[in-house]
């Protein structure tokens, strides 16, 4: 009799278990929840077991596997090795799309104080510059604090720009 009892709890757990979503993130974590909506760049679940709804990043997740077997790609893992690989680094603009990744160090880019070039170019420059010093740390996305640039007289006394940028480093782990 208590064989037949343990086989039933191991069998409802097994089928209690195939009624829920597993969320997959990058950093090897597995979710067991109800996935409520899918948005642009945020996935809403809520745990198994509770009501409170929960935000993720779709960036810090690989797959979401629905309790009807269908299996739904979320984003490609961005791996950045070092500086050299500075295209790959993502910049955000909203808290909401780094959900469920871990903090990182503050970065700067910027141009220099003599600056002749263009407002677009130097903008790049120091875009470039913002996302080569997250890469120089490992991160692959930055969500950005500030953006500035300055023109003219106010910015130099030769009279060019400067273009200031500033984030926050985000991993996956």
């Amino acid at each position: 009799m208590k064989k037949i009892i343990f086989l039933m709890t191991i069998f409802f757990g097994l089928v209690a278990n195939a009624q829920t979503d597993k969320i997959f993130k990058h950093n090897g974590e597995e979710i067991n929840g109800k996935v409520i909506k899918v948005e642009e760049y945020t996935l809403v679940f809520k745990y198994d077991g509770e009501d409170t709804e929960n935000t993720l990043s779709k960036y810090a997740v690989e797959k979401v596997v629905y309790k009807s077997g269908r299996v739904e790609q979320m984003t490609d893992k961005i791996v950045v090795n070092g500086e050299d690989d500075w295209e790959k680094v993502v910049i955000l603009e909203d808290k909401a799309y780094i959900a469920g990744l871990k903090k990182g160090d503050e970065v700067r880019g910027k141009t220099g104080l003599i600056n002749f070039q263009t407002g677009n170019t130097g903008d790049k420059k120091a875009e470039k510059k913002l996302k080569m010093d997250a890469a120089k740390i490992g991160c692959p996305f930055i969500l950005l604090t500030a953006d500035k640039t300055t023109v003219g007289a106010n910015s130099n006394a030769l009279g060019g720009s400067q273009a200031i940028k500033k984030g926050i480093g985000y991993k996956y782990n």
